[in-house]
């Protein structure tokens, strides 16, 4: 099978559960389905500081392959969307607030996750990297072990990076991790490759990729919804599903981020 990371390079050349602690919601009481067609509306979050998955525009509009993906489920459910951007240490708990329906972030899947809400997808899959400046001295992972690392507070790179001992610093999102590194407030920065990949061939940025094997794909992105709503997961999967067996799943990702990374 051929090298992700080099399929993904050479397209270039043509984003620890933020929830942790909050317990187990109650199952609800009628699947949640119903109640979104009757509004005609499903709301989802993301952070809106994660590009090109999902961003601010110059006409403030949250755009990016993570609307774009909300935007055509919901289409396909014969649903409008209201998006909704917020803290993404914070999101998972907005959730279960009922603050929104569904969270379409490039949130990862892991085990913590699902013990508090279900996930539809995977939608895309990504990989963990480790980016320095270009002049930087840092060439292995031990290199690390007396370096300063930024990360986006509540993602699963967060915890990652914690659980190898490393001295971390939190940030809102990855334009803020990428600045603070090309200003030297940090070493380095942890992040999935996709989109720092993207920002670097984007800005002709001064960061590149440690070369170092961090044991291949990292996480599968999927969308969090509440636990209880079988009929609402099983839709919203139908249109997924139908979507990339269409080819606008590919539209969309050849758009936004270049090609396709299911």
């Amino acid at each position: 099978m051929t090298n992700r990371r080099t399929l993904l390079k050479t397209m270039l050349g043509a984003g620890a559960l933020a929830a942790t602690g909050i317990s187990m919601p109650s199952l609800a009481l009628a699947d949640e389905l119903e109640t979104l067609k009757e509004k005609g509306v499903i709301r989802i979050a993301m952070s809106g500081a994660y590009p090109p998955f999902n961003f601010i525009n110059e006409q403030n509009e949250v755009v990016g392959f993570d609307p774009a993906i909300g935007e055509e489920i919901a289409k396909r459910m014969g649903l409008k969307v209201e998006i909704i951007t917020t803290a993404w240490d914070g999101i998972i708990g907005g959730l279960l607030a009922n603050k929104y329906d569904a969270i379409v972030g490039s949130m990862s899947i892991t085990p913590e996750r699902e013990k508090v809400v279900d996930f539809v997808g995977p939608y895309y899959r990504m990989s963990r990297g480790i980016f320095v400046t270009k002049d930087s001295k840092i060439k292995t992972l031990d290199d690390l072990k007396s370096a300063t690392l930024g990360v986006t507070l509540g993602e699963t790179h967060e915890q990652w990076a914690r659980d190898q001992g490393y001295n971390v610093r939190t940030y809102k999102g990855l334009p803020e991790l990428m600045l603070e590194l090309e200003n030297g407030r940090v070493d380095a920065i942890v992040n999935d490759d996709i989109p720092v990949l993207l920002a670097i061939s984007k800005n002709d940025a001064p960061i590149k990729e440690l070369d170092v094997d961090l044991g291949g794909v990292a996480d599968q992105a999927g969308i969090a919804i509440r636990k209880g709503n079988p009929e609402l997961k099983k839709a919203m999967q139908d249109a997924l599903d139908a979507m990339q067996a269409d080819g606008t799943y590919l539209e969309i990702a050849n758009k936004w981020v270049g090609g396709d990374i299911r």
